[in-house]
Order: C-alpha cells, then sequence, then structure tokens
C-alpha cells in the first residue's frame, strides 16, 4: 500500500474520501522509515482546500486504534489516512475525526508481484528483462553503480576514521583485504590491521622480511619444519615481531579449503609482499597514474624463486612462473584502487579523482562470474567492469533480498499489464 501510494499506482484517476469529497493527490509526501506516520510533507486538495502535513497508510482504518495512534500526539499532524478497507473511523487525540481515502490495488499489479516475490530463482524477473526499455535498463545501470561506489566508499570512510586519516594506511589495509579474493579477505585484513603499514616501509626493498612479517602475522611461520625457505623467514619473523613487539594471528583464520591452488593463502601473501616489496608508495601511483594498464602492471610483480615451485610450504609443485594474472589484477584494481580513488575525491571534493575511478571502471573488461553470466542468459550484456560492478549491486541488494519493489526493473514490470505467468 506504501509503495502504490509512494509511486500513485492506485486504479483511480480521482480519489474520494469515505464522505464522498475528492482528493488530488499534489505531493504524496516523504516516505519515512523510522517511527512515526508514513509519509511526511505531503500536499493534498480536499474538496478544493489543500492541506499540508503527514499520511498514514493501513490496510484497515481500524489499525488506526489498534496500533494506538488515536492516542499518540505524534499522528495528530495526519490529513489523509489512506486504507485498503475502512471499516471504522479514527480520531486524533482530541476526537477529530480524519479523512479516509480507500485505495485499491490493481488486480494485474497483484499478480505481478505474486510472480515476481515468489520466484526461487536467481534472477525472479529473467524471462521479461526483455520487455523493458534499453534505455530504462541503462540508466538503471548507471544509478546502481553509483550505489555500489557509494557503499564502499562508507567502508573507506570508516578505516580513514580508525586511522586518522592516514590514506595510505587505509590504502594497505583495503588492499590486503582484495588479496583474500573472498575466501580469506576477512582474514587478510585482520593480518593488515595487525600489522602496521609503517613496518613493512621500514623492511622496504627486503622482500624476504616482508614476506616474513606477513605470513609470520598470518600465524603461518608458528611448526617446525624442514623446508629452508621456511626456516628463514622464521627466523626473520622472530627477530621482526621482537623488534616491533607484534602478536601474530591464530592460523586458523586462514583457509585453505576449497580454494584453487592459484588463491592458496601462501602464494597470495607471497604476491601481496612482492607487491610491496616493488610498490612501497602505491597509493601515491594510484593518484598520479593516469594510464589504467600503467597501473595494472603495477600489480605484475615478480616472485622469489622459491614460489615458481611452491604454492604452499607442505610440499612442492611442477616449475611454473606464478605472476599475478591481469584477470586478478583487474579484480584488485577494481575492489582497491578504484573505491579508494573515488572515497578521495569525495573527501577531498576533488571530483577530477572520482570521474578517473569511473574511467578506470570503464576501461577495465566485464569480469567473469555467476553474476554476469545469470544476466547475460537474460539479454543483459556487460561491456566493461562499470557494467558487472552495477550488476553485482543489482544482484546482492535487490534479486537476492527479494527487493522487486525497489528495484527500477520490477518497477516498470508491476506497471506492466501484461501479467507474469502465474
Amino acid at each position: 500500500m506504501q509503495y502504490i501510494w509512494k509511486y500513485r499506482l492506485y486504479t483511480d484517476t480521482e480519489l474520494f474520501t469515505t464522505e464522498g469529497f475528492p482528493v488530488s493527490v499534489i505531493d504524496p509526501g516523504i516516505q519515512n522509515t523510522d517511527a512515526g506516520p508514513d509519509f511526511f510533507n505531503a500536499k493534498i486538495r480536499i474538496a478544493g482546500d489543500v492541506w499540508a502535513g503527514n499520511v498514514e497508510i493501513h490496510l484497515k482504518a481500524s489499525d488506526w486504534r489498534l496500533h494506538g495512534h488515536d492516542r499518540n500526539p505524534a499522528y495528530d499532524s495526519v490529513i489523509l489516512h489512506v486504507v485498503a478497507e475502512c471499516d471504522e473511523p479514527a480520531h486524533r487525540t482530541n476526537g477529530e475525526m480524519i479523512p479516509h481515502a480507500v485505495i485499491r490495488v490493481p488486480p494485474v499489479m497483484q499478480q505481478q508481484m505474486a510472480w515476481l516475490l515468489s520466484r526461487d530463482t536467481p534472477l525472479p524477473c529473467a524471462e521479461r528483462i526483455g520487455e523493458i526499455d534499453p534505455l530504462h535498463v541503462s540508466a538503471w545501470i548507471n544509478a546502481l553503480l553509483t550505489e555500489r561506489l557509494e557503499r564502499k566508499m562508507q567502508d573507506v570512510f570508516a578505516l580513514l576514521e580508525q586511522y586518522a586519516n592516514d590514506w595510505h594506511e587505509v590504502f594497505y589495509v583495503t588492499l590486503a583485504r582484495t588479496f583474500g579474493f573472498g575466501v580469506n579477505s576477512d582474514a587478510f585484513e585482520w593480518l593488515a590491521r595487525s600489522l602496521p603499514f609503517k613496518y613493512i616501509l621500514k623492511q622496504r626493498g627486503n622482500g624476504l622480511q616482508i614476506e616474513a612479517l606477513l605470513f609470520g602475522q598470518a600465524g603461518l611461520l608458528e611448526e617446525a619444519h624442514p623446508d629452508p625457505y621456511y626456516r628463514s623467514l622464521q627466523r626473520e619473523y622472530v627477530f621482526l615481531r621482537k623488534k616491533y613487539g607484534l602478536q601474530p594471528r591464530e592460523s586458523h583464520l586462514v583457509r585453505c579449503m576449497r580454494t584453487r591452488p592459484v588463491n592458496f593463502p601462501h602464494l597470495r601473501l607471497a604476491q601481496l609482499a612482492a607487491v610491496w616489496t616493488n610498490n612501497d608508495m602505491l597509493f601515491s601511483k594510484a593518484l598520479e597514474c593516469d594510464d589504467c594498464h600503467a597501473l595494472r602492471d603495477d600489480f605484475n610483480v615478480s616472485l622469489p624463486e622459491y614460489w615458481d615451485t611452491h604454492y604452499h610450504f607442505q610440499s612442492a609443485s611442477p616449475a611454473r612462473k606464478k605472476k599475478i594474472g591481469v584477470h586478478a589484477a583487474y579484480i584488485i584494481m577494481i575492489n582497491t584502487v578504484v573505491p579508494v580513488l573515488f572515497a578521495y575525491g569525495r573527501k577531498n571534493r576533488m571530483p577530477a579523482y572520482g570521474a578517473r575511478a569511473l574511467q578506470i571502471l570503464e576501461k577495465i573488461p566485464p569480469e567473469r562470474n555467476s553474476v554476469v553470466s545469470t544476466f547475460a542468459k537474460a539479454g543483459i550484456e556487460a561491456h566493461n567492469a562499470f557494467d558487472t560492478q552495477a550488476l553485482i549491486q543489482l544482484r546482492r541488494e535487490y534479486c537476492e533480498k527479494k527487493k522487486c519493489l525497489y528495484c527500477r526493473i520490477g518497477f516498470r514490470l508491476l506497471k506492466s499489464s501484461t501479467p507474469g505467468e502465474p
């Protein structure tokens, strides 16, 4: 009922109060998600007189009394009580009766809503997205990308507050989380939080010591092991741990199960160490670099020879160079460089950085994942990372949460005169 009122989707072209006075909605008001009337600052013409105030919406008029509104002064400002069924009058605390208007959900809309919300599929409207004008879909994609960047920006701002506006520290923690590639994202973030960036900088250029710090803080150097490389890392960490007063994390927080060898945490930590060994001021580079491909190449670093034949410390593997691949480098840019640049531009009121973040997404090829392929099958093709990030936002924040009523595609389908399959 609130949705129908907000978007004026009721059947009658003209509303009337239960006393027969004509009602014209000039402005339905601003929807309230907190305590109090459902819509604030509405403007309504009743029998020729313009009223400004609040609107309350119920299925039955008797809900006014059942909810205690007749005893709550916060509801005395209500100028119209909108209901689906008027079964009794509603009154303010002083006894004055409040005008009622009855609106009914159009039958086609009821069928559309039932069809959308009852479908147990990753994309409930997949069969009907083709009905939507591509211009509407494109506009929604742009809005979704902004939503996603705004959400990630708030994560960056939270880190910025914790680290006293130190953008290098924020970039360091965000990059560590990204290197967890989902399954170890939390563990790698905790690791970075336990190992201040200044200690990485103090070992700048010394790849073995940076590796030792990362592996040691991850709790992965606590066992006796015959591997010479492992023992050298262990010796370095014992020294550095005492020097900086570090406390390692529990090793069980790092997960190896159900991950492909290229995503083993040991290999990802070695790659992260190599990135910081070769680019100790990476955030400054990200701010200054206009070349998307040059920035990508900053992550294409070489690892020590040991990792040519290892994915972890337990056993050797066939020899293979294990540089960060192009696809992984793009993911790092999407999840670290872009949100931090976007947040930096907003925080410092320098929109050029936000624009550059969007340009980076436009230049990166579309991501390859199940979300993108699902939308492709439904007819929505992604042309770059700008599109794929928007589609991920759509899937996670609308489709998975069954928020079809708040999706612009769902809105267009609800207004359609052609109902879905029952």
